[in-house]
């Protein structure tokens, strides 16, 4: 029977906390729950309120990966889940509203993807994302040339961007919005996107054909749909090796001449907490974000 944590009074079931899930570093269960617990007052603002889908790989990302967008069956009762509308009738999804929750969700090994929404407002977006997906051989660097072009134009229109990584090859932007539905936001980023390639021809591609994006910048503005989820800021990811998904200066991105120097592993982001705090803050903040044009 698996151990039970009281977590701020709720009695959470934590399981097989020796088991080794990342072989290229070592990293176990528990090391991959404690790295959860000690960065929740940075992760937990980017989850809350957020209908969470799981990208779970409870055997590692060697093993069988698979999303669960429902609630899982077992969740606990005092887990919060909202009713979401989707095309084939709406459904239930789990709110991680605070360290219990972010703590029985960890258990169950999974990546956090959010939407660019709350469950309180579905029909208006409050984050536009860009993810900068680069096809070798580009690699971040080439991202983060993409990423200072696109900082320039979103403030053009009264946008402040944010980078953080992707936890895999890319880059992701971020910059905070009002007064839009999804499908307004997710027009306009397209438009963002065709705009860089009409910039930057020899290094972005807007469309996501393959044949087109080999040694260019993929700027993929879809996401911002209101059925497609993003990578929360500080998942880990479900990679060879365990990335996180890391918020990052501009400075880090302009300097950015070598992919490693954009590579985060859980003890290097709790360094960077405990001397930068949440880089993303301000996109928690309503007064700064902006309508899009």
């Amino acid at each position: 029977m698996a151990p039970i944590t009281v977590v701020e009074g709720r009695r959470v079931a934590l399981s097989n906390l020796e088991k080794v899930l990342y072989p290229a570093t070592g990293l176990t269960k528990g090391e991959l729950l404690h790295y959860y617990a000690t960065a929740a007052g940075a992760l937990l603002p980017h989850l809350r309120d957020r209908p969470l889908s799981f990208l779970r790989y409870p055997d590692g990302p060697d093993g069988q990966v698979f999303f669960t967008k429902n609630v899982p069956p077992g969740t606990p009762g005092w887990v919060t889940t909202a009713e979401v509308a989707r095309s084939e009738g709406p459904a239930r999804m789990v709110l991680v509203q605070d360290l219990p929750s972010l703590m029985w969700a960890a258990n169950l090994v999974a990546e956090f993807h959010t939407h660019q929404w709350t469950a309180a407002v579905p029909g208006e977006a409050d984050r536009l994302v860009l993810d900068l997906d680069p096809g070798p051989p580009a690699t971040v660097a080439q991202c983060c040339e993409v990423a200072l072009w696109l900082r320039e134009r979103l403030a053009a229109d009264g946008l402040e961007a944010y980078a953080k990584t992707s936890g895999a090859k890319g880059l992701h932007l971020l910059a905070g919005v009002r007064g839009a539905s999804p499908e307004r936001v997710s027009a306009y980023a397209k438009g963002l996107a065709v705009e860089a390639e009409a910039a930057l021809p020899g290094l972005v591609v807007h469309r996501m054909t393959r044949s087109l994006r080999p040694g260019k910048v993929f700027v993929d503005w879809s996401q911002n749909a209101a059925r497609k989820t993003t990578a929360a800021p500080y998942t880990v990811r479900a990679r060879a090796t365990p990335a996180v998904s890391t918020p990052v200066t501009w400075d880090e991105v302009a300097d950015c001449d070598d992919p490693d120097r954009l590579r985060f592993l859980p003890g290097d982001v709790l360094a960077r907490l405990a001397s930068h705090g949440d880089l993303l803050a301000p996109l928690l903040d309503r007064d700064r974000a902006a309508p899009p044009p």
